[in-house]
């Protein structure tokens, strides 16, 4: 997510500000090739200008000249902001980690944390690849949420936790449908449960229930099906999958469409819990 206009300005003239209130004295006897304030503004005309492979540069020179300045907190946040955007999200976590290691207290702190879990949201890829970068942008939203609920980041935050949850879910029914597939059916009964138990809020879930539902009347499990059914059609009663498993407990049979509505009544199902 890019950092709006108005915020990026925001950012970079609270470095300013607090230029203005700091004590005159000379930071020390190192030779500064060129003043603070000139590096630093420099750095945010070129991130105003779209310019961030220049910017990332300027800002961490900030940084390397004046580090006990001022400016150079600042300038490890803008850095870092500068990193992401040219898609160097290794670098931009790295760049972030430090930040909130070195700076816990900081006003901006919970946008640190924001554009880390962006840093892996960004690269979340298809369910049939390996979902570790998708863990660890579900983990840093979460943390935010927790750590700072009423922050404007949070609220994006969770719609995003609930697209990652989601996908993260996707994996879990893509390799349940292998298994099954392959009459690995206890294996596929497990992801299909775990997608219930951890992901519960989720799209997957209706299906995950029809396939746990097939799962046990391959097994011969009858009963279990039952109860599984009927959970499916209590708290999804419209849905496709469970019209599917209707179908599937009085024939054996999915349907492609489903061309009548359910009956739960016809095998006296209530609420199991299993």
């Amino acid at each position: 997510m890019a950092l709006s206009r108005p915020l990026l300005i925001a950012l970079a003239a609270a470095a300013v500000i607090l230029a203005g209130c700091s004590s005159s004295k000379e930071e020390g006897p190192e030779y500064v090739e060129r003043p603070v304030d000139a590096i630093y503004n420099d750095a945010v005309d070129a991130a105003l200008g779209g310019d961030y492979h220049k910017a990332a540069p300027l800002f961490d020179e900030v940084e390397r000249q004046h580090p006990y300045s001022v400016w150079a907190t600042q300038a490890q946040l803008m850095a870092a902001y500068s990193l992401y955007q040219t898609n160097k999200y290794d670098d931009a976590v790295n760049a972030l980690d430090r930040f909130i290691k070195l700076n816990p207290g900081h006003a901006n702190v919970d946008y640190a944390y924001y554009l880390k879990a962006l840093s892996y949201y960004e690269r979340i890829v298809d369910v049939g690849r390996d979902q570790k970068i998708t863990q660890q942008a579900l983990d840093i939203f979460t943390e935010l949420v927790k750590r700072f609920p009423d922050s404007k980041y949070s609220r994006d935050a969770r719609l995003k936790l609930d697209l990652t949850r989601n996908h993260l879910a996707g994996k879990e029914m893509s390799i349940g449908r292998y298994y099954l597939r392959g009459g690995r059916t206890m294996a596929a009964i497990n992801r299909f449960k775990s997608v219930i138990v951890k992901f519960d809020t989720t799209d997957q879930v209706p299906e995950a229930l029809h396939r746990l539902t097939e799962a046990y009347l391959a097994l011969g499990l009858t009963d279990e099906a039952k109860r599984t059914a009927a959970v499916l059609g209590h708290n999804y009663p419209g849905s496709e999958w469970y019209q599917d498993s209707y179908s599937l407990m009085l024939t054996g049979k999915t349907q492609d469409e489903a061309t009548k509505a359910a009956d739960p009544g016809v095998f006296g199902w209530g609420l199991w819990i299993f």
